[in-house]
């Protein structure tokens, strides 16, 4: 990308906290809350990387919170301790919540036999699945016992063919991170195959979490005969002709919680819900993809006597999206429709309730809920993954295993290690790593690599240049300190910067980490350029932190920091696309120092303003450069501010790089917290190109910094916020965290 010059000042400072918990409430008349509720509704990759704070300095833990971390490192992993949230979290029946098998000892096993053995053992257990374990005979429902954790390692935990039976009386079981698949036989409805992925049958205190469940011969989940206290969330249900059944009982008692799921293609039963005293459903995902052979019959479904609350789901291209009978009850609340037909009820005579009186949550907006669950929805690669370190995990050898020779055991370790040493190369400054710097391991990684290589980096400064080549796709790097501010890799080019070898870096070149290669992921560390710009006015004082020209990059708790351009989304060539998501990360800067042509999205992040070097403000917060015809710059759920003065800053400005005439920038600031620093206009012209030729504007934004609409501050309309969102930048790309 040509250089460019700039001038304009920008701020600093201290956003607001972005993320709050759920609202609590006394309890219930008939339930007592558990004692330790999940972050409902906060982001997936918030809970999966470990929460990282929102405080006084981003991403720094308090002294609790330091202490926490520390402590965090000798504790056996959260996937192996973790308790339900929802309905499952209520102290009821006798049973304190729902946290499975964390009271007995880990064990991974890999065959049918093992997993049957241990699942349906008398003692609590945490059995980690790591491989795919076909059932024998297909349609085999393993029957689970009480206490049980039963979790996929990573994405590796597949059941092919069958599934799970919770029967009368079963309880405290956990079924996470697991991709059920596969037991059709070739006619739906069929009653002569009635496999189920998780069939219930009076069971209470499930849950049920991150699975992906599709294509079997019955229902995916069915939860009948009265099972109660049950959650059901993040899970992906789908290719199948029932999702999710609920009931089989006259009893009204059951009390249920679904939330966060992605339903998607499936014809009936989005749930259907028969008879449930307390079903509360919120922030689900309903999908109708047009033009396949498949075609809702409806989506959510109050039945019977059931009394239920429908919050900030969003239904896309549904059939009779929300039906209740004559004789349940339902209460929507926040719900978007999207490209539905036929039925969309509510009403009914039953006593109205308020889930907070049971369990604590917190809503997403019903507009996120599409990218927020492509993204976080289904098996996560940090789940069931992180060895435990207070607990002995033991591995379950099946029979055939147990008759190898001591020879052929060694090497299967060996090649499994070698696998391992394969995928994840570590860095420590210290030498304890690999690898002393972040480049070495990036040099390791093998041209053309087929999978995902992880660089796991210790905690340190790493002041180096890193550069990602075209060639060395699938790359994490990844901080493994307990905040982003642990490990910095930091550089201080700037675009005059003198090159060895003659001339200057330019602004592209200035950049302290650059990523040209696609699927490339950084996570859980900050990325800096400290560039003194007081200190050297006699040079061009563009300097780059992290510079992407690639497709599918993913940035997921980071802090991005620098003064002029600190973070450029660039793409590999004019004609290429380029797509960005940065969700749960803190962007630092003040000239144009957001900027570039790629598609990029900036999700649940904060942007903080910051004072140039000589203590003046001013400053615009994005340029992009935008071919017609492409996505620019969107910045959603966001807080955007610092500690400059009010009215300083611009949130934009179009950049027509070389002069280009045919671009047409695009920024888009929807749904953000403004602070007053945003001018009251808050667009601008830039090298003669006016910004009212190109794309501008917000929707819905609020704070002192916001306005209403005016010639000076367009506003979306509903209809094209609706198609302004991140799914609408991303296309087919789900980042998922790796």
């Amino acid at each position: 990308m040509s250089e460019h010059r700039r001038t304009s000042p920008e701020p600093a400072g201290t956003p607001a906290p972005v993320g709050t918990a759920g609202s609590t409430a006394p309890a219930g008349p008939r339930h007592r809350r558990g004692g330790k509720a999940l972050t409902a509704g906060l982001p997936l990759a918030l809970i999966a990387a470990g929460a990282f704070a929102y405080g006084t300095e981003p991403g720094l833990f308090g002294a609790v919170g330091q202490a926490s971390a520390a402590a965090a490192t000798t504790a056996a992993p959260d996937w192996a301790t973790a308790s339900a949230d929802g309905f499952a979290s209520v102290h009821a029946l006798g049973q304190n919540g729902t946290y499975g098998g964390r009271d007995g000892r880990t064990v991974t096993v890999k065959t049918l036999a093992d997993l049957e053995k241990y699942a349906t053992a008398p003692e609590p257990y945490v059995i980690v699945v790591a491989a795919t374990i076909t059932m024998n005979p297909v349609g085999k429902e393993i029957k689970v016992q009480s206490d049980k954790t039963i979790v996929g390692s990573g994405t590796a935990g597949q059941i092919v063919g069958g599934g799970f039976f919770l029967g009368q009386g079963v309880h405290n079981v956990i079924i996470r991170n697991l991709t059920i698949r596969d037991a059709y036989q070739g006619v739906w409805n069929d009653k002569e195959h009635d496999y189920d992925g998780i069939q219930m049958d009076g069971a209470h205190h499930v849950w049920i979490d991150h699975n992906d469940i599709r294509h079997m011969a019955d229902g995916l989940i069915d939860s009948r005969k009265d099972t109660t206290y049950l959650t059901v969330s993040w899970n992906r249900l789908g290719q199948d002709n029932k999702a999710f059944g609920i009931g089989w009982t006259d009893n009204v008692t059951a009390d249920i919680t679904i939330h966060h799921n992605w339903i998607r293609e499936t014809e009936q039963r989005n749930p259907s819900t028969d008879n449930v005293a307390h079903a509360h459903l919120y922030n689900n995902f309903l999908e109708d993809v047009a033009g396949t052979a498949i075609k809702s019959s409806y989506g959510n479904y109050s039945r019977g006597r059931t009394n239920m609350v429908l919050e900030n789901s969003y239904f896309q291209g549904m059939t009779n999206p929300v039906v209740r009978d004559a004789t349940a009850t339902l209460v929507q609340r926040g719900n978007l429709l999207s490209g539905t037909s036929g039925k969309n009820e509510s009403g009914g005579s039953g006593a109205a309730w308020d889930p907070r009186t049971y369990y604590p949550y917190t809503l997403d907006k019903a507009a996120d809920v599409p990218a927020l669950l492509k993204s976080g929805a289904g098996p996560r690669s940090s789940i069931g993954t992180t060895p435990t370190a207070a607990t002995k995990s033991t591995t379950a050898k099946s029979t055939t295993a147990k008759s190898a020779t001591a020879g052929a055991g060694a090497a299967t370790k060996g090649a499994a290690a070698q696998a391992a040493a394969a995928t994840t190369l570590t860095v420590a400054k210290d030498g304890s790593g690999q690898y002393s710097t972040v480049q070495a391991a990036v040099n390791a990684v093998p041209a053309n690599n087929p999978s995902r290589v992880v660089i796991a980096v210790k905690p340190g400064t790493y002041r180096e240049l890193v550069k990602v080549p075209s060639n060395k796709p699938h790359v994490t790097i990844r901080g493994t300190g307990g905040s982003r501010k642990d490990t910095t890799i930091v550089y201080n080019n700037a675009s005059g910067t003198p090159k060895p070898g003659g001339g200057t870096y330019g602004t592209g070149g200035s950049a302290t980490v650059a990523v040209e290669a696609d699927d490339f992921q950084a996570r859980n560390l900050t990325i800096s350029n400290d560039f003194d710009e007081a200190a050297h006015q006699d040079i061009a004082g563009q300097a780059v932190a992290l510079r992407t020209a690639a497709d599918k990059v993913f940035l997921d708790g980071v802090i991005v920091s620098g003064d002029q351009d600190t973070l450029l989304v660039d793409t590999a060539s004019k004609d290429k696309l380029g797509r960005v998501y940065m969700t749960n990360s803190y962007v630092i800067g003040n000239v144009d120092f957001i900027f570039g042509r790629a598609t990029a999205v900036i999700d649940k992040s904060v942007i903080t303003l910051k004072k140039r070097f000589n203590g003046t403000s001013a400053g615009y917060v994005t340029a992009p450069s935008t071919a017609a015809g492409r996505k620019g710059i969107l910045i959603t759920d966001t807080t955007i501010g610092g500690d400059v003065s009010d009215r300083s800053f611009y949130l934009g400005r179009p950049w027509h790089a070389g002069g280009d005439a045919s671009l047409d920038p695009q920024a888009t600031v929807r749904n953000s917290t403004l602070s007053a620093a945003i001018r009251t206009a808050p667009w601008t012209d830039m090298s003669g190109f006016s910004w009212r030729d190109d794309r501008f504007a917000e929707y819905q934004n609020k704070g002192a910094g916001a306005g209403a609409a005016s010639t000076d501050r367009p506003q979306l309309s509903a209809a094209q916020a609706a198609q302004q969102e991140v799914a609408d930048w991303l296309g087919d790309w789900t980042p998922t965290a790796s």
